[in-house]
């Protein structure tokens, strides 16, 4: 199985974890989907400075910028297993 295929599969099984993860393991999950699937962040952040969810995702992203989109989708895969198997 190729690595689009490992990363689309991770992100369906995301879904049915038994328990939801923290709030720190979530951004880490967005924050690894979007650079999986659209590389660096271009924006500056929301435009709404009052929306701190939309700002700490934001952020989270932007931290992953110069990682390849491999690289990003590889971590994904690997985060979600470990979710899996807890």
């Amino acid at each position: 199985m190729d690595l689009q295929q490992q990363f689309t599969e991770a992100v369906a099984n995301s879904k049915l974890l038994s328990n939801k993860p923290d709030n720190e393991t979530l951004l880490k999950l967005y924050s690894l989907y979007k650079q999986g699937t659209e590389g660096d962040t271009t924006e500056s952040g929301p435009a709404n400075p009052f929306d701190f969810v939309a700002k700490f995702k934001h952020e989270a992203w932007a931290k992953l910028k110069g990682i390849s989109k491999d690289e990003a989708m590889q971590q994904y895969v690997d985060l979600v297993n470990q979710l899996k198997g807890q």
